[in-house]
Formats: C-alpha cells, structure tokens, sequence
C-alpha cells in the first residue's frame, strides 16, 4: 500500500488516491466520469487528478503507425505509476499494448460507449454519406484499420492523415477546404458532447472496429491490492470479456498500431461471438472469419477468481474465471485460423509497406 494510507476499523481504504489522465479534453472528461463514479462508491476517498502530456500528444506531425512506439499515449502516465506519483491512470482501452510492462495491470475496464467509427462530415456536405460524396472526395484519418477498410468498400474516395486530438481534428475540417469528411470513434464524439457532428455510424459491414475501442481501463501497479480492489467493483462483465477476446485475437496475430487489424464482438444467449480481420493497406487483400464459444459461465459462478491472474494485462477478480479463459481462448483460436489461412503474410506485407510510407 502506498504512504500516507490507513484502514479504518472496517478495513476500507481511507486516503488520497492520485489519477493519472492525459492533458487532452477527451482525456479529462474520461477521467472525470470515473472519479464521479469511484466518488459515489467511496465518499470518504479524497481524489486527486494529475494531468500530463504523452509523447502521442506532442508528435503531431507523424501518423501514429510511423512512430513505432506501441505505448505512445500511456508511457509517461506508466512512469508516473512506477514511481508512486500516482495510484492509477485512466486510458482508452485502446490505447493499451495487449502486453503490458511488468508490474502494471488493467485492473477495471468500464462499459463500453458504442465502439463503432463515426463519419463526421464538412458543413458543405451535411446530408451526405461516403457513398454519395462524389469522387475523389479526401476522408481524414490516420488508422490504417480505418483506411484498409473504407478504401475497399468506397473505392471512389481518397485518404489522407489527419492528426491531433478531436479539437484539433475537428477544427482542421471546419476551416480547411482540404478534407470532405473524418473518421473519428463514436465513443470520443459522445464523450465530448458532440454527437450532433455525426453523420454516419459505420457498421460491421462498413468498417469494423479497433480492439478495446469505445471502453475506458484503469490501470493500476499489480502489487497495490487495496486499489486493486477497490476499482475492480467498476468492471462491466460484458465489456471484460468481449475485450478479452478482442486482446487476445491482437495478442496472437502480433499487430499493433502499425497493421490493419480489426473486429466485431456482440454476447448473444451466452454466446460470445467474435469477428476478427486483417487487411493489407488498400484493402484489396483480407481476411475474416467469425467464431463463438460459451460464457455461460459467467452468470452461474460467483467462485472467487484467483487475483494474480492476468488475461492480456486484465485483471478482473469479480468476473467469473473460467468465462474469462473462454474469451481468451476464442481470440486465440480466431488468430490462430487466421494465421493458418496467410494472415502472418498479409500483415507482413502492410507493415513494410507502412514503414517505407
């Protein structure tokens, strides 16, 4: 347990608990909607919120997939874990490495806001769709997930990076005559109170998403058990387990932020079903495939998980273990189909390609 704490005569935590948060506004509305939550469920913890500055948030001018770095948007929040300066940090699940750093785990990810990517559209197109945007017309956006997708499905249409955060991004649409439309994730939008920008939710059959988005994780040091504890209450089920799958899916097929990867989970009748793709960079070369398995699990058994266990950097010690061994299994196994089918090839390809961009 880090200084300055105590437990009272029942054994709750009563100290001041530092959150770590990027600088960003999206940042710090995500991370206010946790503190408010925790606040409600422990009124005698005092929280404190630390902003800092990501190198992902000072390289502006680069696509995130040339940088290389996997933890572009979490390292400095990791330090200032490490070196006690703060006890957890809020992140875009989806900014999280599917391995993380010794000493560190997910110990909460929150219920997803919709995952799916948003076409937010130039003022002079409002009523428009991709589809009918005439040719040639330039789509902002820097995933090659996104991109991969779009090109193949809209092939009327260009692509070219935008950076920066929404603000910034939404601001590079409005004054500037150089982007028709930008994809941003439907999750930020309505975060940010925005949701009257969106013109288009893109679905499976569009573009399907990236691994964790639209959910929120609280990463914590493994060996703090009292904060562990406390945050673990913030797990949404359904959201851990098809993050679970998604991360596991990720994990095994070794992509990141510099190949197209991505996918589509839904629970039905405690079904878990999982769709996972990989593109080349245009698009013209792909693969997807779907697989389910049961959960039910998860609603029978309320056996105590063993708490050291991680399933790709999750920790969740309220959530049935065994339903959590069957999300990952299922990711595995869906990358495993896929490698046996040429993923390891296709990826290969896209990210020599993207390094010599």
């Amino acid at each position: 347990m880090a200084e300055g704490s105590s437990k009272d005569g029942n054994g709750k935590v009563s100290r001041v608990i530092r959150i770590g948060t990027r600088k960003s506004q999206l940042a710090r509305i995500q991370t206010d909607s946790v503190a408010e939550t925790l606040k409600r469920l422990y009124p005698d913890v005092h929280l404190e919120i630390v902003g800092m500055t990501t190198i992902g948030d000072k390289i502006l001018d680069t696509a995130l997939s040339k940088i290389g770095e996997k933890s572009l948007f979490t390292k400095e929040l990791e330090n200032a874990l490490e070196r006690n300066e703060v006890d957890l940090v809020v992140h875009s699940l989806k900014d999280l490495p599917t391995t993380l750093p010794p000493g560190f785990t997910i110990g909460a990810v929150l219920k997803r806001e919709n995952p799916h990517d948003a076409v937010v559209l130039h003022p002079k197109h409002v009523g428009k769709t991709l589809e009918t945007l005439s040719e040639n017309s330039v789509i902002g956006t820097s995933s090659l997930r996104r991109a991969a997708q779009l090109k193949k499905r809209f092939p009327h249409l260009e692509f070219k990076d935008i950076r920066g955060n929404l603000n910034t991004r939404l601001k590079k649409l409005d004054e500037k005559d150089d982007y028709a439309a930008i994809i941003l994730a439907a999750a930020g939008l309505k975060r940010m109170g925005w949701e009257n920008r969106t013109s288009q939710i893109l679905g499976p059959e569009d573009c399907m998403y990236a691994v964790g988005q639209g959910a929120l994780a609280v990463e914590v040091r493994t060996i703090d058990e009292d904060i562990l504890e406390m945050v673990s209450v913030l797990h949404h089920q359904e959201t851990v387990l098809r993050c679970i799958a998604e991360r596991a899916f990720l994990r095994h097929l070794e992509g990141g932020c510099s190949v197209p990867v991505a996918v589509n989970t839904e629970i039905k009748d405690s079904q878990l079903y999982l769709t996972g793709a990989v593109y080349s960079l245009d698009g013209s070369d792909s693969l997807k495939e779907t697989m389910q398995t049961s959960i039910a699990a998860a609603d029978k058994s309320q056996e105590r998980v063993d708490e050291r266990a991680q399933r790709v950097g999750v920790t969740a010690i309220k959530i049935s273990g065994e339903a959590q061994d069957e999300a990952e299994r299922l990711g595995v196994d869906l990358a495993k189909l896929l490698l046996s089918k040429g993923a390891k090839e296709i990826l290969t390809v896209a990210r020599q390609l993207n390094d010599a961009r």
